[in-house]
């Protein structure tokens, strides 16, 4: 038995989930998510918890799995989900221009993110800290990883993009003898 599968998922307030057979809607002040289980995995609503349960053992793998997605779910259209990237490099800044994200990391031409739709990217600390928000976690964490590989941070000066409260382990350079 899964045991994150088998814990309840607790529906917070102002939050309202509807399941229509394998589809499960989640409605909250923040947007609206769905998601569609696979076959042999059935959720229900009680009590104020959605309790997710399974056929047999031969889905036992995607138990857990549309367990946490609920979780996700609820979670993002009460509190939402929030990434924050810091620049860190001489001359390195980014700036908004209307749905595009404008990164300045020392190549010839600026590094241009489109912003996809259901995220909200904000520039702030004179364009050294981005904030990237949203919803749906696996898009928040998609578009935050996507900001980062344009220059991820590297090991010998430590200048790049990389995730506020990341560690990057640092290397000695040269050493002259």
């Amino acid at each position: 038995m899964s045991r994150i599968g088998k814990e309840p998922v607790k529906i917070a307030e102002g939050v309202t989930v509807a399941v229509d057979g394998q589809n499960v809607t989640v409605k909250g002040k923040l947007g609206e998510l769905s998601y569609t289980m696979q076959d042999g995995i059935t959720a229900k609503v009680e009590d104020g918890n959605v309790v997710v349960e399974r056929k047999d053992d031969s889905v036992s793998n995607f138990h857990g799995l549309a367990r946490a997605l609920i979780n996700n779910m609820v979670v993002g259209v009460s509190a939402g989900y929030k990434k924050q990237l810091v620049i860190e490099g001489t001359g390195f800044k980014a700036a908004l221009q209307g749905k595009v994200l404008s990164l300045s990391l020392g190549f010839a031409s600026p590094k241009l993110f489109d912003i996809p739709e259901g995220i909200t990217v904000t520039v702030e600390n004179d364009g050294l800290q981005v904030s990237v928000t949203g919803v749906d976690k696996a898009q928040v964490g998609e578009a935050a990883a996507r900001i980062r590989s344009y220059y991820p941070a590297e090991p010998y000066k430590g200048k790049g993009i990389k995730y506020v409260g990341e560690k990057i382990r640092r290397k000695q350079g040269k050493k002259v003898a």
